[in-house]
């Protein structure tokens, strides 16, 4: 098992930014990577980011490409989302996920475990 807390969401408006860290403890050694996932109301789980631990190998959804970057620390068993230039559109409870592949995608479902989300508001 592994345990996921998210923290550092909040309010904060247009074109600021803000840091999502996401800590992992339990059976970290059995993660291969995390991702960052986001839910607004009314709509689906839509992916943000991934990362692999080992190599830190990245990936982006296009919406996010040049104003998030995730990176990870691994002597703390922790992932960061830092947001730059915000949109109001950013606004959603934002996930934290721990996948047991090297490369588990942008598929919700290839990442088993879960934090209990951290909400994100971008005003205009």
């Amino acid at each position: 098992q592994v345990q996921l807390v998210e923290s550092g969401g909040g309010l904060v408006q247009a074109g600021g930014s803000l840091r999502l860290s996401c800590a992992a403890s339990g059976r970290t050694d059995s993660s291969r990577a995390m991702g960052w996932f986001r839910q607004a109301p009314g709509k689906e789980r839509e992916f943000v980011a991934t990362i692999t631990w080992t190599v830190g190998r990245t990936d982006y959804a296009d919406s996010v490409k040049g104003r998030f970057t995730i990176s990870r620390d691994n002597a703390k068993n922790t992932v960061y989302l830092q947001m730059n230039s915000l949109k109001p559109e950013d606004t959603a409870v934002y996930y934290c996920a721990a996948a047991m592949m090297f490369f588990p995608g942008r598929i919700w479902s290839q990442y088993p475990y879960w934090g209990q989300g951290t909400q994100v508001t971008v005003s205009s």
